[in-house]
């Protein structure tokens, strides 16, 4: 039981395809007790889902735009629970026109949005969580490799490249208090994200040629261990660490 007594806040989940969602199921098959957040319109979707879960938990609403929000989340937290062990970062999102190979296209404003909602919320929840981890704890993000430029992603791309850089900032900073942080890069999957990616099937066949290990589209177990593992603790003295679920692919030559 890896992460027996302890209690996590896990964001993105919206179906049960989500990475976020094998995620928080295994959390809880390996004793930890959970929270999830959702927004908006997605807060119904994601109640149905987090009752397909082992012992299904509670949906507060987050909101990462909302100074407001956030500071509401953060009390309800507190009262429920006192203090937390881990967060779980699964947002993302960029408005189309950041998206699907026309890089120039983008004006800043939706550009801000991108970044806000996807590499800024890291450090947003690290500010929710951190005074609720007065022994410590682990934040764990889920990324997608930015160190090149991949067809069709474009701004999200630079976002996940802030993503990475917020990650070990944030580990610099938080590492004194005991609070590790780290970012899994996994491989492609199916989830609704990914199908709001314009080719997202040229990932599919690119990484199941290339991973050594091969590659699964629709198997999220592996992402979701790595995850887990980070959040327990069996790596004290990891943190501002990049870990490639991805069969292998990021390490191989064109």
């Amino acid at each position: 039981m890896l992460l027996e007594h302890k209690r996590l806040l896990v964001t993105g989940v919206l179906t049960d395809a989500s990475i976020a969602f094998s995620i928080a199921r295994l959390a809880q098959e390996q004793g930890a007790e959970i929270l999830l957040t959702s927004f908006g319109r997605a807060m119904r979707l994601t109640e149905r889902t987090a009752r397909r879960l082992p012992n299904p938990p509670d949906v507060l609403e987050l909101d990462v735009t909302s100074p407001e929000n956030l500071a509401t989340l953060g009390a309800e937290l507190a009262a429920r629970w006192g203090t937390i062990d881990g967060v779980v970062h699964a947002i993302g999102f960029a408005p189309e026109v950041c998206l699907g190979g026309d890089f120039l296209a983008a004006r800043w404003t939706d550009v801000a949005t991108a970044l806000e909602v996807s590499a800024y919320s890291l450090k947003a929840l690290a500010e929710l969580a951190v005074p609720l981890m007065p022994g410590g704890g682990s934040i764990v993000g889920l990324d997608f490799d930015a160190s090149r430029a991949w067809p069709q992603y474009d701004w999200m791309g630079v976002a996940k490249a802030a993503l990475e850089a917020t990650s070990r900032y944030l580990a610099r900073d938080l590492g004194p208090k005991g609070v590790r942080v780290n970012l899994v890069s996994a491989g492609p999957l199916r989830t609704i994200a990914a199908r709001s990616i314009p080719g997202f099937s040229l990932f599919e066949e690119v990484w199941a040629q290339r991973a050594p290990l091969g590659w699964d589209v629709e198997d999220r177990e592996p992402t979701a261990r790595a995850v887990v593992a980070l959040l327990s603790d069996w790596f004290p003295a990891t943190t501002a660490e990049i870990v490639h679920v991805d069969g292998g692919f990021h390490a191989m030559g064109a």
